[in-house]
């Protein structure tokens, strides 16, 4: 069955409202941890990740429909120019996504939510490759 996401609350519903936002990001986190390919990202991050965890989880509450937690406790924020100081590359873009991919399909999510979300997440983690390359072109 086909289901509508990106409508309303849909998505957010999908993903199992905040509680399973946080065990996709805990998830995702732990795998990041544990890929070889993901060593560069991994080092991008600080060792507690305690932030990063909540960053995240409360971004993808409001980005997938839910309520905007991220802004009501962080402020606002434009993923692409947050990340464009870090090196990005589609080694470091792929490596992301794959540390996603592994923790969506562990999730208890339908075949086509899993498709939707990982459809979905690339078009931030191209956008943050695009700025981190732009910002390496204009300095050089």
């Amino acid at each position: 069955m086909n289901r509508v996401y990106g409508v309303g609350d849909a998505s957010f519903r999908a993903a199992g409202g905040r509680d399973g936002i946080k065990k996709l990001v805990d998830r995702f986190y732990e795998v990041m941890d544990e890929l070889p390919q993901a060593r560069a990202i991994r080092a991008m991050h600080p060792r507690d990740l305690t932030v990063a965890r909540d960053k995240l989880t409360l971004f993808l509450c409001g980005w997938l429909g839910g309520e905007k937690l991220y802004s009501k406790k962080y402020g606002p924020i434009i993923i692409p120019q947050a990340h464009a100081h870090l090196d990005i590359n589609e080694a470091e873009r792929d490596a992301w996504l794959a540390c996603m991919q592994t923790a969506v399909d562990e999730q208890g999510y339908t075949e086509d939510f899993k498709q939707y979300l990982m459809e979905q997440l690339f078009v931030p983690a191209e956008r943050c490759r695009m700025a981190s390359q732009n910002r390496k072109d204009n300095a050089g």
